[in-house]
C-alpha cells in the first residue's frame, strides 16, 4: 500500500468514527480524511474537522449548519447540511472508502449511494444489511464494490476466511458477551431500568447498540448481516455466549477444522483491518495476555427470555421485508425504552405484534423497503402510544 487512502467517515462523531480517527491518527501517512459528517454533535465536528482537515464536512441537522460554518470560515473546508447532503457527499470522486458509522435504518441510501458511485465500503452500520440484504450485495457485485466488515464478530469472520475464500464453510459461529442480563430471568427484566441496561459488561458502545445488545437483538442483526456477507444459510449462522469476549467469532470448514479469531474488547483493531485490507499495520493498542484470562467460557443463548434474538431468526427465514420490519420496529421500541416509555421485555412484545401487523413483500424494491420502514415506524409508534 503505497498511496494514502481517503476516508469519508459518516457519522464520525459517534463511537466508531471517533475511534476510526484514532486508527487515521495512529496512521497519518496511510490515511487521510476527506469528508466527516455529524447528525447534532457541532462542537465535535468542528474540532475533528480542524484537526483533520477534510475536503467537506455535513452536519445532517440543518438548523445546526450556520453554527458550523461560521467555526470553519477561516479554514478551505466545504460545509454541507441536511440528510441529502450526507447521500450526496459519498458521490465526490476524491474518496476511495466510505466508512458508514450512521446509527440504524440512516444508514441504508447513504451507502446505496457509495456502492452505486464506486466507492469500497467499510460498514460498521450492520442494518443496511439487515433491511436490504440482498438489494445492497447485488449492487456491490454489480459495481465492483468491495464490503468490508467493522463489526467485531463479522471482521472476525473475515480475518478467519482470508486464505481460506475457497474452501466451503460448513458453519460460522458468532460470539456474543450476553450483555449485563446474562443469566438473568423474565421475572428480573420485568423491572430493570435503562440505566441498567445501558452497563455493558465489556464493550463502551452508544445508547442504541448497548441497548440491543442487552436484549439480545444486536446479535440477531448480525446473524442476519453474516448471512449476507458471507453468502449463508440461516442453519449455517450459529450464536454461543462468551462471556469473556475474547474470542470474537469462529469459522468451522467442511473438515472439522474451526478458525477463531482473538483479542481483548478493542473496535479500534477490527476498523483498523477493514480500512487496510490486504495489510495489515502496527499499532500500540494493548495486547491479549492468556495469563490473565485463564479460563474461556461458553454457553447457549435463552432465546425463550431473550426473544429478540429468536424474532431476527425468524425474518431472516421469511426473507423479504420482514427484516426491515424488525430493524424499523426495533429502532422505535428502543427509543421509547430509553426515554422509559416502555418496559425491557415489551420491546419484544412490540416488535412481534408489529411484524405480524405489517405488509409482507417476498421480492422487495428500494421503495418497497422505504416504505416498510416508513410503515413500520408508524405502526410501532401508535401500539407503543396505546400503552403509555
Amino acid at each position: 500500500m503505497t498511496e494514502s487512502k481517503r476516508v469519508a467517515i459518516l457519522g464520525s462523531t459517534g463511537s466508531i468514527g471517533t475511534q476510526t480517527l484514532e486508527v487515521i491518527r495512529q496512521h497519518p501517512d496511510k490515511f487521510t480524511v476527506e469528508v466527516l459528517t455529524a447528525q447534532n454533535n457541532c462542537d465535535l465536528l468542528v474540532a475533528q474537522a480542524i484537526e483533520f482537515q477534510p475536503n467537506a464536512v455535513v452536519i445532517g441537522n440543518e438548523a445546526s449548519y450556520q453554527l458550523v460554518k461560521d467555526a470553519l470560515i477561516s479554514h478551505d473546508i466545504k460545509v454541507y447540511a441536511g440528510q441529502k447532503a450526507i447521500t450526496q457527499v459519498v458521490e465526490m470522486e476524491t474518496i476511495d472508502v466510505v466508512l458508514t458509522a450512521l446509527v440504524g435504518y440512516s444508514g441504508l441510501i447513504p451507502t446505496v449511494n457509495a456502492i452505486k458511485s464506486g466507492k469500497q465500503i467499510a460498514l460498521a452500520n450492520k442494518e443496511t444489511l439487515v433491511v436490504a440484504g440482498e438489494l445492497i450485495t447485488a449492487l456491490a457485485r454489480e459495481n465492483g464494490v468491495n464490503i468490508y466488515p467493522v463489526d467485531s464478530e463479522h471482521s472476525a469472520i473475515f480475518q478467519c476466511l482470508v486464505g481460506e475464500f475457497h474452501n466451503p464453510i460448513e458453519k460460522i459461529i458468532l460470539t456474543a458477551s450476553g450483555g449485563p442480563f446474562r443469566g438473568k430471568d423474565r421475572t428480573f427484566l420485568e423491572t430493570v431500568s435503562r440505566e441498567q441496561a445501558l452497563r455493558h459488561p465489556n464493550w463502551d458502545m452508544g445508547a442504541k447498540i448497548t441497548i440491543d445488545s442487552a436484549s439480545l437483538m444486536n446479535k440477531g442483526l448480525e446473524v442476519i448481516e453474516a448471512k449476507w456477507l458471507f453468502g449463508l444459510k440461516k442453519e449455517q449462522i450459529e450464536v454461543v455466549v462468551h462471556p469473556q469476549s475474547i474470542i470474537h467469532s469462529l469459522v468451522q470448514f467442511e473438515d472439522g477444522s474451526i478458525k477463531a479469531q482473538l483479542g481483548l474488547p478493542d473496535m479500534r483493531i477490527p476498523i483498523q483491518f477493514a480500512l487496510s485490507y490486504p495489510h495489515r499495520f502496527k499499532s500500540d493498542f494493548e495486547r491479549f495476555d492468556f495469563t490473565k484470562y485463564p479460563q474461556l467460557t461458553f454457553e447457549q443463548p435463552d432465546l425463550k427470555t431473550f426473544r429478540n434474538l429468536q424474532l431476527a431468526y425468524d425474518a431472516l427465514a421469511q426473507g423479504g421485508n420482514a427484516p426491515c420490519i424488525l430493524n424499523a420496529a426495533n429502532e422505535i421500541t428502543v427509543a421509547a425504552f430509553l426515554k422509559n416509555e416502555i418496559g425491557f421485555l415489551e420491546m419484544s412484545d412490540l416488535i412481534e405484534t408489529t411484524m405480524g401487523t405489517v405488509a409482507f413483500v417476498a421480492n422487495p424494491s428500494l421503495e418497497d423497503y422505504v416504505e416498510s420502514d416508513r410503515e413500520t415506524r408508524i405502526i410501532t409508534e401508535k401500539l407503543i402510544k396505546s400503552k403509555v
